[in-house]
């Protein structure tokens, strides 16, 4: 049957304008194969149904030949065609396989008439590819291949088995039924194949190659059979005397056989019946495996590669999962801090809570006095802080699976802000001995900063008696002491928001149904669970707006990512650093709740003397108790008097040693100011 039109489908080593490259050979499974013609590939109308196309394999491609049906929608298009109208199609192809750049499989659906192709060569429009060097990757969607290149009126005549009845020479109505089946079933087989993972192919390649073997055993037991039984009367070589393999009925030649049976109704040997199975899962009971009760009956009927029916386990995830800490309070703090481009902040403070900064009344005729506070300010410089990798560059090579590069920078990164988030809130807790140690005095943790920025509010719940009630107790009546911005926010542990939550009435009934109850009592935006405060027994929570706390780097000091390749070594080596300093810069804008051992000493700090006329100052001695100024220098008792300058202020803070505490209601802070 002469085809209407003909041309190529397709150009192999053609590279298309993303780069990719479309292998010879990529369709050849195509080979001789019927797919619909259409017009532009639409499918939302039956008329756009043209005819077919039957596919043919060459070295530099896929050729097609066109035949049109009889509908007016071909007819019209035929005589465009014929007129030279258009000249162009394409191809529509799902199931691609690229490696390394190059598509080399794939599965034409159809071929169509297009108005105009791209650039000459192929363009593969809208496909999503999962690239990566040396592997395979399949595409998700399918794709639509113009090969640029123009039909031929073709004069050839192309045998078309599936359309055309009359090309055939079977005469007999049921032999070409049968034939037309046999088509379809081959079509349906090569359709489900191609449809099959890579373990359930590996599965059929087991079995054909399991019954490919012993049909060549029993050809050779035939072969010798027949030598044996071979009389002086008979001719080897006489093919009337020559033994028939496999069903003849069915296949003249004798040498077809179906490989998913066995020939002459044979069971094969390798096939599990359902008696054995019935053993294999009586096994897996006693053992407790499936696996190893599928080894052993393996082992016992001489069956070597059972394991692939056990395929390699599927990675449930593109990359390692991270065993860490939870991180999501890290940037609920960093966030919200305020940002500074200097690395070297200062801050100011004017204490006018004194009476002597209060406003006064006027009486006629008499002095006006001026009034007198004091300034402190406080300067914090910058520090390093840094975190090193290195990876291997034949790991590099060797990882396929997922760009472990950009997974190790991202735990970089993660780890670099922890880092500084914990500085910031507690202190890294590193020994002050150790040469890792992030310096407090250019990092100053909330924590443990000076009694002017942090109130230190201490509570007593180490006994039997004690519960999480007396915490939310402490902050609602030291709240007065909170001078920061707006709602601060607690941060706690979860080990305390559970405690919170624990709390019943005398009914055994649960007072807080949630957390949300719990921090709108303390009067906090929310309540944030730390988990690195669990290294930290004693401390209970830290209430704190972040809006308070200020993080300075200059330009050129924030967050860097720096590689380099050492040759000496093979390695890659990365740097993530940032050079930053922070504190707290209003003052009274953090509490620090934290537990008492049920052994500590209440102490009640003594009253510092102070003569304002001289300005001298004296500390009196107290067990347990430690007093400094604002500038976090200890004052004592030995080093008194102190002196203070006309119309200067001094502040003064007591804070308890190891084994003591000072009660929320003693005053353990002071100004004095001079005459």
């Amino acid at each position: 049957m002469e085809a209407d039109f003909s041309g190529y489908a397709t150009k192999a080593g053609l590279k298309c304008s993303d780069g990719r490259t479309i292998m010879a050979h990529a369709f050849q499974k195509q080979d001789k194969t019927r797919v619909p013609l259409v017009w532009q590939h639409g499918h939302s109308d039956v008329k756009n149904v043209l005819g077919h196309a039957i596919l043919e394999n060459r070295d530099d491609g896929v050729y097609a030949y066109g035949f049109f049906n009889q509908s007016p929608e071909a007819v019209h298009a035929a005589g465009l065609l014929k007129n030279n109208d258009i000249n162009m199609m394409s191809i529509w192809a799902n199931q691609l396989i690229e490696r390394s750049g190059n598509v080399i499989h794939g599965v034409i659906r159809e071929v169509s008439l297009v108005l105009s192709g791209a650039n000459p060569g192929a363009l593969i429009e809208s496909v999503t590819i999962r690239h990566a060097d040396g592997s395979d990757s399949e595409m998700e969607d399918e794709a639509i291949i113009y090969t640029g290149l123009e039909i031929v009126h073709s004069d050839i005549d192309v045998v078309d088995e599936e359309a055309d009845d009359d090309s055939d020479d079977i005469e007999e109505g049921d032999e070409s039924d049968e034939e037309d089946l046999e088509h379809a079933a081959d079509d349906t087989v090569q359709d489900i194949y191609e449809s099959m993972n890579d373990d359930q192919r590996k599965v059929v390649h087991f079995m054909i190659g399991q019954l490919l073997e012993d049909s060549k055993e029993e050809e050779s037991d035939d072969d010798e059979l027949q030598q044996d039984n071979i009389t002086e009367d008979e001719d080897p070589e006489d093919p009337e005397d020559t033994a028939k393999h496999g069903n003849t009925d069915n296949d003249p030649e004798g040498s077809t056989m179906n490989v998913f049976e066995k020939t002459n109704g044979e069971a094969a040997k390798d096939t599990l019946s359902h008696d054995q199975l019935n053993e294999i899962i009586g096994m897996a009971k006693s053992s407790g495996s499936l696996k190893s009760a599928m080894d052993d009956f393996a082992l016992a009927h001489n069956i070597e590669n059972i394991q692939v029916m056990f395929p390699d386990a599927q990675a449930v995830s593109a990359q390692p999962e991270w065993v860490k800490r939870r991180t999501e309070w890290v940037d609920q703090l960093l966030m919200a801090t305020k940002k500074s481009p200097f690395s070297r902040i200062k801050s100011l403070s004017a204490d006018i809570t004194e009476a002597d900064a209060r406003a006064r009344g006027y009486i006629t005729s008499t002095l006006k006095k001026e009034e007198f506070f004091s300034v402190s300010r406080r300067i914090t410089t910058p520090t390093t802080i840094y975190k090193k990798q290195k990876l291997e560059r034949d790991d590099m090579i060797d990882i396929t699976e997922y760009n472990v590069v950009a997974w190790l920078k991202a735990e970089m990164r993660l780890m670099l802000d922890e880092e500084i988030a914990r500085a910031v809130l507690l202190g890294d807790g590193r020994d002050v001995s150790s040469e890792d140690k992030i310096n407090e005095g250019n990092v100053r943790p909330i924590a443990t900063d000076n009694e002017l920025y942090t109130t230190l509010v201490n509570v007593n719940i180490s006994d039997a008696d004690s519960s999480a009630d007396e915490v939310i107790d402490a902050v609602i009546m030291n709240r007065s002491k909170y001078k920061g911005t707006g709602q601060p926010v607690f941060f706690t542990t979860e080990t305390q928001i559970a405690k919170f939550l624990m709390i019943k009435d005398t009914q055994k009934r649960r007072i807080y149904a949630n957390i949300g109850e719990v921090a709108q009592v303390m009067r906090v935006a929310a309540i944030v669970p730390v988990e690195v405060m669990e290294e930290y027994p004693n401390f209970v929570g830290i209430i704190v707006n972040p809006t308070d706390y200020t993080i300075g780097a200059d330009k050129g000091g924030e967050v860097t990512m720096f590689d380099d390749f050492d040759i000496d070594y093979n390695q890659m080596k990365y740097l993530i650093e940032t050079r930053l300093c922070g504190a707290l810069t209003k003052p009274k804008s953090a509490m620090v709740i934290k537990s008492v051992d049920a052994g500590d000493v209440l102490v009640v700090p003594a009253s510092p003397l102070f003569d304002a006329q001289t300005g001298e100052l004296t500390i009196v001695n107290t067990t347990g108790v430690t007093y400094r100024d604002a500038e976090d220098n200890v004052l004592t008792a030995a080093g008194s008097p102190y002196t203070v300058a006309s119309g200067d202020t001094m502040l003064v803070f007591a804070t308890a040693g190891a084994g003591y505490y000072i009660g929320n209601s003693d005053n353990d802070d002071w100004a004095f100011t001079a005459d």
